[in-house]
């Protein structure tokens, strides 16, 4: 038997291409009511088309700039509006950039600290307020709510010119294990899913500039192949389903074991 998320609100960000698209598919599969954000709004609406016809679950698409506090707030007001509950929240939105620490006039540093890190806190400051607040008939020591960020095995596997990158991937990671201590008293877990390997959006336009680098990323990857969103996107779906409720603060690695002898000179995460 499947996993079911029947009954259950997620917000799915970065929804509208790669990994993030794969996630909202398979919840939606699932029975969970999706709303994908993304500022893709073209792919957006598409793939929020055809989900609309395919499974049991609602869906919604929301387009919008999350780096906005206006519009983490209109999210979630939203998201209430249309399904009247959140009930899981996935931090799929990443942004890979590549920087130079030595020059002054690179901004990318500031740029993915912001994207990949304060946004994704917002966010989850805002959705954890509001799972508080339309859990106040549970009982105590009962999960009312899970968030799943996704990060990368370039916070434990660096290179020079993804300095930025790797900094906020670590920034993350540990962002995770600190919220999952602060919101457990509440009932709300917090993990994370580490990819490497995968076929993300990110990774597709790299390999669309470089012939070479599908075979690098194969070579460098104990399994001996790139993953598939799906298979990033199955992790996610245990970490957010009721079958992980004892589980909070782990950051889980999806790479065919590259992480564990990384050999890539190319900035392919």
């Amino acid at each position: 038997m499947g996993i079911s998320l029947n009954g259950k609100c997620a917000i799915v960000t970065g929804a509208a291409n790669g990994v993030g698209l794969a996630i909202a598919r398979r919840f939606a599969a699932s029975g969970a009511n999706v709303v994908l954000s993304d500022m893709d709004e073209d792919n957006l609406i598409k793939e929020t088309k055809i989900l609309s016809g395919e499974n049991t679950g609602k869906v919604l698409a929301f387009c919008g700039d999350l780096r906005e506090k206006l519009t983490i707030n209109n999210l979630l007001a939203s998201t209430i509006d249309n399904f009247g509950s959140v009930d899981i929240l996935i931090n799929a939105s990443r942004q890979v950039l590549t920087s130079n620490p030595l020059s002054p006039e690179d901004d990318n540093f500031d740029k993915l600290m912001h994207q990949n890190v304060t946004v994704n806190f917002r966010l989850s400051q805002a959705v954890a307020r509001r799972m508080i607040l339309q859990a106040h008939d549970k009982e105590s020591g009962q999960i009312i709510g899970t968030i799943v960020n996704l990060t990368s095995i370039a916070s434990i596997r660096t290179q020079d010119d993804i300095f930025s990158y790797s900094v906020s991937s670590a920034a993350l990671d540990q962002l995770t294990r600190s919220m999952a201590v602060s919101l457990a008293p509440k009932g709300i877990r917090v993990n994370a899913v580490s990819l490497g390997s995968i076929m993300s959006a990110s990774l597709r336009d790299l390999m669309r500039g470089n012939l070479d680098l599908r075979d690098q990323v194969v070579d460098a990857t104990p399994l001996g192949r790139i993953g598939e969103a799906t298979e990033a996107a199955e992790a996610v779906l245990f970490l957010a389903c009721d079958s992980s409720n004892f589980i909070t603060g782990q950051v889980l690695t999806i790479d065919g074991g590259r992480s564990l002898l990384d050999r890539m000179n190319s900035p392919a995460y």
